[in-house]
């Protein structure tokens, strides 16, 4: 009898320890199905943020010239002067003379500001006879260096409402670019509103954490795809999408008298590997 009793309150315990394993393998299921979601979610939060912030910056611009400083403590006309000044940090934060920051966000210069604009214009111009050579297709290098101007690799952000997309844009098509948003190839046009250009944009597909390029393919014809940079918006439509092969650049070329927008994103192919999935767009 007394066996019995020993077996029976193994035989409970056991039940208990299962049902414990059974909620807890429940509860870990429900998480791994909700972590994408919820991931995502914080990403898009995030680059919202990194968006907000570069909104709230451009009402910090100081001046070019040398009256109505918006900003407090900065009497510099560049970052690079502001710097050796000791009113700014190395990221554009004003500082006090003991090296505290006293602004919630960097300041930006209008003097950087145009000598970016004229550098970018430059290097656009550079390209439309040069497409294509082996100085043009290192796509993972920032076009320019942003820190010359006392800036970070943010150069503008894309908007597309049809797909509820609001990404940020780096230079630069590497891995740490592109884990933060999409990311301009070097050795196509920069995304200025100019003409004979043809900016390409990269992004990831099904990187948890992040929504970036996950959506383009649901992009139609006719749909609005619009760049904010530094000194202007552009507005773009969707012409064309289709499917390439990876080493097939012919799509991102600069097209005589016309200034388009592709945005590129790795899709599986049919057979091993991926191919390109680009949405080709022309301004409006």
């Amino acid at each position: 009898m007394a066996e019995k009793k020993k077996t029976k309150k193994k035989f409970k315990l056991w039940q208990k320890i299962t049902l414990i394993i059974a909620v807890m393998c429940l509860v870990a299921g429900v998480g791994f199905l909700a972590f994408p979601a919820v991931s995502n979610f914080f990403g898009q939060q995030r680059a919202n943020g990194i968006i907000e912030d570069f909104n709230n910056t451009l009402d910090n611009v100081v001046p070019a010239d040398n009256s109505g400083k918006p900003v407090s403590g900065v009497t510099a006309k560049s970052h690079a002067e502001a710097v050796k000044k000791g009113e700014v940090d190395s990221e554009g934060y004003v500082i006090d003379s003991d090296g505290n920051r006293t602004s919630n966000s960097p300041v930006i210069f209008e003097y950087d500001l145009n000598a970016l604009y004229r550098d970018s214009v430059a290097y656009n111009k550079s390209l439309f006879h040069n497409q294509g050579t082996v100085e043009t297709t290192n796509y993972s290098e920032a076009a320019l260096k942003m820190s010359d101007y006392g800036l970070s690799n943010f150069y503008c952000y894309l908007s597309i409402p049809s797909i509820d997309m609001y990404l940020p844009v780096y230079l630069g098509a590497n891995d740490a670019m592109m884990s933060c948003g999409a990311a301009h190839l070097a050795g196509t046009s920069l995304p200025i509103d100019m003409n004979d250009t043809n900016v390409a944009l990269a992004g990831h597909t099904g990187y948890i954490g992040r929504i970036f390029f996950d959506h383009i393919r649901e992009l139609d014809i006719g749909d609005t795809v619009t760049i904010h940079n530094y000194w202007e918006t552009i507005n773009y439509k969707v012409i064309d999408y289709k499917v390439v092969a990876p080493d097939n650049p012919n799509d991102i070329f600069i097209k005589d008298g016309r200034q388009m927008l592709t945005l590129i994103t790795c899709i599986k192919s049919k057979g091993e590997g991926f191919d390109r999935y680009l949405v080709i767009c022309e301004k409006k």
